[in-house]
């Protein structure tokens, strides 16, 4: 150190003789220079005792410099070092690095280490050699979180489970603690089952796998789903080691569909489908099975592949049709429950998993087409007597129509051939309408068989589903089970009367209530209708009769046994003009006779003829021959 004092000291004296050197220079305008203050030694002559001085060579001087350097540690920013804590205030925690100055940290930085001491050791990261104060700025939390990423980004490269705390909720999931570092545990991977509570797992420590990172903002994403599948899918592989065909598991249900039932086997799904639930027919498998609910099950399929699993549960009880009641046979009497209705009938069920059919055909005694799906509502029950049973096949045919005697038995002398009754129309179609007449008896009307007058070109234009109508039995027809009904027969028919009411050639008023490119529908009295073609509707002046117009028509066709009446309008003005012809052409003629009969009493007279009488008779001539030209 007496080296340094003598250099310190030289250069001090060097500087002093400094101004001495230099010649003042005169300079306008220039600022006055402030007075040179003296201070106690600047006289001193450092020079003259150099007894503390030493001396030491070049190799010496190499060697005690480098002595000197290792004194000083070398360290860089963003450097994570060991510190001893050797002080401790109410607020931070003083750290030795070995650097020419000691750091601070705050204790916030050590709540995760409580009862910190003076000698502990520490590891921190030089956040800054010098701040803008010079002073050391180290951080424990900063050094922390560079060790937690540098494990984190290892445990994803080898998929080590590792624990961390949950410390709070945020959007979308939850903040974990992970070796002191913040990692996000979305709500999809907190478990396989939907999480809807977050709060309940703030504060838990829980395992978790690293699932993604992102180096570039040192971020990280956990799972603890992760967890849970593994485990699942260890335990999947073992359960689908030991699955057997038939073999009976415990499982319970954790989901319930349209279909059927998922079923937890213990770490592996099964699908238990509706059709497998019960014997009987059920709309949703939730009738049978509830949620949480423990079920033994057996196993019907299973594919090693794709991890499917078929159970059921009615297989483990028999089948109805194998237990069926003794009791159970033709002719016997069986109360059931609509559970399907198609087109050709429905099915009854008797008891779980046994049905039988009621085909359209037993549904009534009456011969009319019923449709099966009008008839019967799903959920009603029905007696109904056993037609034909098959154990073997598994199949019974039902009929309600049984329980009750046959009407057709005793038809002729409940509906004799002549009786009026009155019935019920069920249905219409394009040739007739159906009546019933009491449940299971019934026939058909004819379309010509509704009104003697009127011809329809529908059975609805007269009458309408629903209403009531009387009839008279016409026919009989046992065998088919059909009645011949007829509704103008309760009246005599009026044509054999007004035959001579409308004989050809009379003149009727009428009004047109319907033209087509045919003709025109004629509306006559007494209830009549007729028929006038296009060319029979010319009027006198060249026009048409038309829609809802009166006129006068003549009957020119009478047809009792088609009911038809042809009408004519224009042969009424057009007779009219042959009768005026007729009648001018006859007093034409009677004129002529009249002049030659004049003529012949006149030559009967008159024996010779003189020049006057010449003249005369010329004159009757003329006369006579005009007459005969008028008549032509």
């Amino acid at each position: 150190m007496n080296f340094i004092v003598k250099q310190l000291n030289a250069d001090a004296q060097e500087n002093a003789a400094a101004p001495e050197a230099v010649e003042p220079t005169a300079v306008t305008n220039a600022p006055v220079a402030e007075p040179v203050v003296e201070t106690a030694h600047d006289d001193f002559d450092w020079s003259v005792d150099k007894r503390n001085v030493s001396h030491y060579n070049a190799d010496e001087k190499a060697k005690y410099d480098k002595v000197y350097e290792g004194t000083f540690v070398q360290i860089n920013d963003g450097e994570i070092l060991k510190g001893d804590i050797v002080g401790l205030t109410k607020t931070d925690a003083v750290i030795n690095i070995g650097f020419k100055s000691d750091g601070l940290i705050s204790l916030n930085e050590f709540r995760d280490t409580p009862g910190i001491k003076i000698g502990d050791l520490v590891e921190v990261m030089v956040v800054e050699k010098e701040d803008r104060n010079g002073n050391l700025h180290l951080s424990r939390k900063q050094a922390r979180i560079f060790r937690a990423w540098e494990r984190i980004v290892e445990v994803h490269k080898t998929g080590e489970v590792i624990t961390g705390t949950v410390t709070s909720k945020t959007k979308g999931g939850l903040i974990v603690d992970v070796f002191g570092m913040e990692t996000f545990l979305p709500g999809s991977q907190i478990d396989v089952k939907p999480v809807t509570d977050y709060d309940q797992f703030v504060g838990k420590t829980m395992e978790f796998k690293v699932v993604k990172i992102n180096e570039a903002i040192k971020n990280a994403v956990v799972s603890h789903k992760a967890l849970i599948e593994s485990d699942i899918e260890a335990q999947r592989a073992e359960i689908m080691s030991k699955l057997e065909k038939g073999q009976v598991l415990e499982g319970t249900v954790k989901n319930i569909t349209d279909f059927g039932a998922f079923m937890d086997l213990g770490g592996l799904d099964g699908l238990l489908y509706i059709t497998d639930i019960s014997w009987g027919r059920i709309s949703h498998p939730s009738e049978v099975v509830k949620m949480d609910q423990k079920l033994q099950v057996v196993v019907l399929d299973f594919d090693d592949d794709k991890k499917r699993i078929s159970l059921g549960l009615k297989q483990l009880t028999p089948h109805p049709w194998d237990v069926l009641p003794e009791g159970l046979a033709e002719g016997t009497v069986v109360k059931g429950k609509v559970v399907n209705i198609e087109d050709y009938g429905a099915f009854l069920e008797i008891q779980p998993g046994v049905e039988g059919l009621v085909h359209v055909s037993e549904i009534t005694w009456a011969n009319t087409p019923i449709n099966a799906k009008e008839f019967f509502k799903l959920g009603d029950e029905y007696s109904a007597k056993v037609v034909t049973l098959d154990k073997e096949a598994r199949k019974m045919s039902l009929s309600i129509k049984q329980m009750s005697e046959d009407p057709w038995s005793t038809i002729e002398t409940r509906f004799p051939e002549g009786s009026k009754h009155k019935g019920l129309v069920k249905n219409i179609t394009p040739y007739g309408v159906f009546v019933e007449l009491e449940p299971g008896i019934g026939g058909m009307i004819h379309i010509s068989d509704l009104s003697w007058l009127k011809r329809f070109n529908h059975p609805s234009d007269y009458v309408k589903v629903g209403e009531s109508i009387d009839i008279i039995i016409l026919g009989i027809d046992k065998e088919n089970r059909k009645l011949q009904l007829g509704h103008k027969q309760l009246e005599e028919d009026p044509w054999n009367a007004l035959e001579d009411t409308f004989a050809v050639g009379t003149v009727h008023e009428g009004t047109v209530i319907r033209k087509d490119d045919k003709g025109a529908l004629v509306q006559l009295p007494y209830g009549l209708e007729g028929f006038a073609p296009n060319r029979h509707l010319a009027k006198e002046d060249g026009k048409s009769v038309g829609a809802d117009e009166t006129a006068q028509f003549v009957v020119i066709e009478f047809d009792r046994n088609e009911k038809r009446i042809v009408l004519s309008h224009a042969r009424i003005w057009e007779q009219a003009q042959v009768e005026e012809k007729e009648a001018a052409k006859k007093e034409a003629k009677a004129e002529a006779d009249k002049t030659k009969k004049a003529v012949k009493n006149i030559q009967s007279k008159v024996e010779k003829a003189t020049l006057g009488d010449l003249g005369a008779l010329a004159d009757i001539r003329a006369k006579l021959e005009g007459g005969e030209n008028e008549a032509k």
